[in-house]
């Protein structure tokens, strides 16, 4: 039985639901006793299907997204519709339409961008599970900073039928959770895992590619480098903050095609700061643009080859634990997490410890295509020697 009454008094704090499901119920299947959150911008049918835009507040969905079908069949009840960062562009889930969601570990500082009510939502317990996107680590941002696990499937994996698009080539469904058996078992709900091949070779990033991270993240990855017995090395063709603008500028691009309409009949519905980010793209030069292009070729090419049919890509997750939401976004937040979205490869984030403050690090794993099922074998075992999971004090309710 689902306990509205404490779930809505949560996220009174939280603003991670922007609208809650009257109409759910559980079904029969393996997630039949489990809440399910799902993204603003993944259609459920009956609900608004807003994608964190102002000027589609009352659009409802008038079906399912395949995502939401196949965990809806598994038996999950579908609670509602999360909080996101308006368009899926952005890094704190500040949006202007729909309120700023909470860190459960910290009131006042961000959950992540852009699935941050998918994050906030899991980690407080508040749902079980939930959906979120990811163009260069919407999902996995998120779960980092909240202290949960998420998936960012191969690319093409999990239909994209339903889901409002960022960059089609960019964009997976992912699923968060709060335990690694959760995330695997409703993974394999909406992937067709082929036979895993086992991960026999760690890679490491060469000096994390220049990139500064806290104390508390290298010393996370430090202790998974060792318990991996990872060494190998290997380097990109460009500077991550380099390959991060250029998916950046596709993003911008492909965004600002698609809203073009929405912003001409409905310029209040779409914030100020969307329309400025939304520029970047078509002021590039074709020039310029050909050099992106260039550069995310060549960094799929690189990361592709580092990885090969049995390795497996170790990294921080993000550099740092989250910000206030006063503080200005770190501008390399997903220095990391872009490369397995560029390359269409597989990831999942594992909580790694914690910081001074009490806020949760994370590590993530890059796999090769279509292996899912070796990446999470190589997860779970992680998993269970970092032990560094933990419960956000302020929510220790179970609903």
């Amino acid at each position: 039985m689902i306990n509205w009454k404490d779930l809505e008094e949560a996220n009174e704090t939280l603003k991670a639901f922007t609208d809650f499901n009257a109409h759910a119920y559980f079904g029969e299947g393996i997630f039949e006793d489990n809440t399910l959150g799902v993204k603003a911008n993944i259609a459920v049918e009956g609900l608004p299907w807003t994608a964190g835009i102002g000027a589609y507040r009352d659009r409802i969905a008038n079906k399912d997204a395949d995502a939401v079908a196949k965990l809806k069949s598994a038996g999950a009840a579908i609670v509602g519709i999360l909080n996101m960062e308006e368009a899926a562009l952005g890094a704190k889930t500040d949006n202007p339409f729909f309120g700023a969601t909470q860190n459960p570990h910290k009131i006042g500082y961000t959950p992540g961008g852009s699935s941050g009510g998918s994050g906030a939502a899991v980690a407080a317990g508040i749902c079980d599970i939930a959906l979120g996107s990811d163009t260069m680590g919407s999902v996995r941002i998120p779960a980092a900073y909240c202290g949960i696990y998420g998936l960012k499937p191969t690319h093409g994996a999990i239909s994209q039928d339903g889901l409002e698009i960022a960059e089609a080539s960019l964009d997976s469904i992912g699923p968060l959770a709060r335990s690694m058996e959760s995330l695997e078992a409703c993974s394999r709900v909406l992937i067709d895992f082929n036979v895993p091949r086992t991960i026999d070779n760690i890679i490491l990033l060469k000096n994390l590619g220049d990139v500064e991270c806290e104390e508390a993240v290298l010393k996370g990855y430090e202790k998974a480098k060792h318990l991996m017995d990872a060494s190998t090395e290997f380097s990109l063709p460009y500077p991550l903050t380099r390959i991060r603008y250029a998916g950046f500028i596709l993003t911008s691009l492909a965004l600002s095609e698609s809203l073009k309409e929405t912003v001409e009949t409905n310029p209040t519905g779409v914030s100020d700061s969307l329309k400025f980010l939304l520029t970047f793209g078509p002021e590039r030069s074709e020039d310029d643009l050909a050099e992106d292009r260039k550069i995310l070729a060549e960094t799929r090419d690189a990361v592709i080859e580092a990885v090969g049919k049995s390795g497996a890509i170790l990294l921080p997750t993000t550099p740092q634990a989250a910000f206030s939401h006063e503080d200005k976004a770190p501008a390399n937040q997903a220095d990391f997490t872009c490369l397995a979205n560029i390359a269409g490869l597989p990831a999942i984030t594992i909580p790694s410890g914690l910081n001074e403050d009490g806020l949760p690090v994370a590590v993530q794993i890059v796999g090769a295509a279509g292996n899912e099922g070796g990446l999470f074998a190589l997860a779970r075992k992680l998993d269970n020697q970092l032990f560094a999971y933990r419960q956000p004090e302020f929510f220790m309710k179970q609903f």
